[in-house]
């Protein structure tokens, strides 16, 4: 049980830390579209994300699949950047099913972020069950709280402060995309 606790924690950590920016950036771009009238379809896209996220961790801890290091750090602000775009550009009838695609497409990319990490934390002859278990229960937690605080600023603002629902999509979702820019930019020394 201590296994658990110290993988959860992890996984909390992963995603609720001043270290986990792409994470966040993710969620806020992911979420921005909705409301807590759609709250249902949200916890299906941040568990999408998870199960992305969840299949490239185990794989990349297994060595199943490999990939450069500087490849994987580029194309998570990369997602960042096309998720924002989308909430900006797209046409907002259209969210829900290609945010469902990104969010488990884009999960595959972000759990590649984090195999080193894990399989620095396993023992040889450590099973991969219960600390990848519990490690994706703690960030589905995480991104379930960071969801909630984002739809309770959405509601805030929309329906307190009188904002439009588009002024809010395009407002919130600047920030990500340019800060998912940047770090792109700032990542993209890497040879292939």
């Amino acid at each position: 049980m201590e296994d658990f606790g110290l993988y959860f924690k992890t996984g909390w950590s992963h995603i609720i830390s001043t270290e986990a920016t792409d994470h966040i950036l993710f969620l806020i771009a992911l979420a921005a579209v909705y409301s807590f009238r759609h709250i249902s379809r949200v916890l299906i896209l941040v568990t999408a994300f998870t199960i992305g996220h969840s299949l490239t961790l185990a794989l990349s801890a297994t060595n199943v699949i490999s990939f450069k290091s500087e490849v994987v750090e580029f194309l998570i602000p990369v997602t960042i950047v096309i998720t924002a775009a989308y909430n900006i550009f797209g046409k907002i009838n259209f969210h829900y099913k290609v945010n469902y695609i990104l969010a488990l497409l884009f999960g595959l990319v972000h759990g590649m972020g984090f195999a080193n990490t894990i399989k620095f934390m396993l023992a040889e002859s450590q099973s991969l069950t219960i600390p990848l278990l519990s490690f994706n229960l703690g960030i589905e937690a995480g991104q379930i709280v960071l969801v909630a605080l984002i739809l309770l600023l959405q509601y805030i603002f929309v329906s307190k402060f009188k904002i439009s629902e588009k002024w809010w999509v395009n407002g919130i979702s600047i920030v990500p995309l340019v800060w998912g820019f940047i770090m792109a930019v700032e990542r993209l020394n890497f040879d292939l």
